[in-house]
């Protein structure tokens, strides 16, 4: 039986059994997720999360392996509220791929967090539970550089890569206070950006490479590793500044393509599925 301090090695990182918590250990090295080698280390609360699924992962040439996936609940991780389903499944944090021969220790470890979840595990959460990256922060876009002092998001325009529309505007900083939310779109998919949702977004260009309050990512720029931690840090300092009602929570059909997903891989059981499905399908029709 897992006890505290109980370790689960998998392929590039570590899961430690704590007295309230698992403490994910990321691997360094040229072979481990550029997103999780940026991450380093995070402790997830028990309270954090909704479910724990082990599966065997299909063998196609390589060794056998089973694959422990956890499911943070809604609104607990602001790095995977930002994410919003878009992280490929070998980057997701919350993905270990273990050795068939510590097959049975996945097996306690997955039965142990299982017994640790909480009465409001089906639940959303009411705040963020799990800690991210502390500002100040910088990100490197195609068409910017963007700043976040922990009170305010700038943005200074590259002078090679800015429209002229941009340009002409000069650089630009937006107080928490006046932002509604951060919509991030992965620089490993068409249109790429970081944009902040403005309280009052009237006149608000939608085109990303016009619009005064949004970053466009290209090659180089805006990397995954290194823009959605920005984004989740964004994310957390509004939530803290901000009632939870009036930040947008993550689109409830995303949840629903991300649900699909992890029901498809087997990583969801029906009865899980069905049960999360319509707990989203009823947050959209309250709305």
């Amino acid at each position: 039986m897992c006890r505290m301090g109980d370790v689960l090695a998998g392929n590039h990182a570590a899961w430690e059994f704590d007295s309230d918590s698992v403490l994910i250990r990321f691997n360094r090295g040229m072979r481990t997720p550029r997103l999780w080698n940026a991450l380093g280390a995070r402790r997830i609360p028990f309270e954090a999360l909704s479910a724990a699924e082990l599966t065997a992962r299909p063998t196609t040439g390589r060794r056998e392996a089973v694959v422990l996936q956890a499911v943070p609940r809604p609104g607990a991780d602001p790095l995977m509220e930002a994410a919003a389903g878009q992280l490929r499944a070998v980057c997701d944090p919350y993905r270990l791929v273990v050795p068939g021969d510590r097959a049975e220790q996945a097996r306690e470890f997955v039965d142990r967090l299982r017994e640790r979840l909480g009465p409001e595990a089906d639940e959303p959460a009411e705040r963020f539970l799990v800690p991210v990256a502390e500002p100040p922060l910088q990100l490197k876009a195609y068409d910017a550089r963007v700043g976040f002092d922990g009170s305010a998001v700038s943005f200074q325009w590259s002078r090679t890569g800015a429209t002229g529309t941009k340009w002409k505007a000069g650089d630009q900083r937006y107080p928490l206070s006046e932002l509604a939310g951060v919509e991030w779109r992965s620089p490993e998919g068409p249109g790429g950006h970081l944009r902040l949702i403005r309280r009052d977004d009237t006149g608000a260009d939608p085109r990303p490479d016009h619009d005064l309050a949004t970053a466009v990512f290209g090659t180089g720029y805006g990397a995954v590793h290194e823009s959605l931690p920005f984004a989740a840090a964004v994310l957390a300092g509004m939530r803290v500044r901000t009632p939870v009602a009036s930040v947008p929570a993550r689109r409830t059909d995303e949840r629903l393509h991300h649900l699909s997903e992890l029901h498809s891989a087997g990583l969801l059981t029906d009865a899980e599925y069905s049960a999360l499905r319509d707990r989203f399908s009823t947050d959209l029709s309250e709305t």
